[in-house]
């Protein structure tokens, strides 16, 4: 008699990949009657007390997404000993881009008021971000005028991961897309980044991290992943990454092979992933400073 195995028990077997872990606090507003999108989760380890904190901000094209979309992250950050935090904001159309980033900067001066009570230390915080969150994570930690604005400190950013972002440099992306078009005899998309980084120069180039970096300014360390064979990521990480080493801020760029712009956000925390290897390395020198 042939044995059947359970179909999930062949997936377990296949995939090293644990389950997401639940929130330990879940959808707490981050605005005192705010919008509903006015919320961030946390993950915290048992007892937890005075962790450094992972302060991160999901992709969707600044339209889309969602705080939950964070895989494998959260364990893999507890594993290492940080608090875990991942939020929303609202999105395009609704709000414009400075609107947008300055809820994310509310939702970080919320944390750096309430993480202590929660195990995180708000002294010591890693902003990360995927895709459109990456551009916001790279703002946030270039141009302090976002946080402080909320009150917040920018003193206490310990380091910055943007994973796989194409809008560090928004002149240089507009370029590149509407030459690619133009070329090819297509006309220019409706809602490019030149509409969705507020139509003028002088704002794209203000919403452009580029833009900010400078010495003195206590901007953290740098991990800049990206996807090799893609190239607009490729480009705006070695943009972003030759514009902070000439500012003498510590910077690692990592081109991620074999994989897309999805996969290398979902992968992160994987035995043996390349690109988790690098986030170890860049996690390991952040926490012995």
């Amino acid at each position: 008699m042939k044995h059947i195995i359970p179909l999930i028990v062949i997936s377990a077997l296949l995939s090293p990949v644990q389950a997401q872990v639940t929130p330990t606090k879940s959808n707490i507003p981050y605005v005192e009657k705010g919008h509903e999108r006015h919320v961030l989760d946390i993950y915290a380890p048992p007892n937890a007390r005075n962790l450094p904190v992972v302060f991160w901000i999901h992709g969707g094209g600044w339209q889309t997404g969602d705080k939950s979309d964070v895989k494998l992250k959260p364990q893999w950050f507890m594993d290492k000993g940080f608090v875990f935090v991942s939020t929303n904001y609202r999105l395009l159309p609704e709000v414009d881009m400075g609107t947008l980033i300055r809820d994310v900067a509310k939702s970080f001066a919320w944390v750096q008021k309430h993480i202590a009570g929660h195990g995180g230390n708000p002294k010591r915080v890693l902003v990360g971000g995927h895709s459109a969150g990456a551009q916001l994570a790279a703002i946030i930690c270039t141009d302090d005028r976002y946080l402080k604005a909320e009150g917040a400190s920018f003193n206490v950013l310990i380091g910055c991961v943007p994973v796989d972002g194409d809008t560090y440099d928004v002149p240089a992306i507009i370029e590149t897309a509407e030459t690619r078009l133009r070329v090819h005899g297509l006309p220019p998309p409706k809602w490019g980044h030149r509409s969705k980084f507020s139509i003028t120069p002088e704002n794209h180039k203000d919403f452009s991290a580029v833009t900010h970096v400078a010495r003195g300014k206590g901007i953290p360390p740098f991990l800049i992943l990206h996807v090799a064979d893609h190239p607009d990521t490729t480009a705006q990480a070695m943009r972003l990454g030759s514009s902070l080493k000439e500012a003498g801020i510590g910077t690692t760029v990592f081109g991620a092979k074999d994989t897309q712009h999805t996969k290398l956000n979902n992968d992160l925390g994987l035995p043996n992933d390349p690109s988790t290897a690098a986030l170890s390395e860049f996690v390991g020198l952040t926490l012995r400073k």
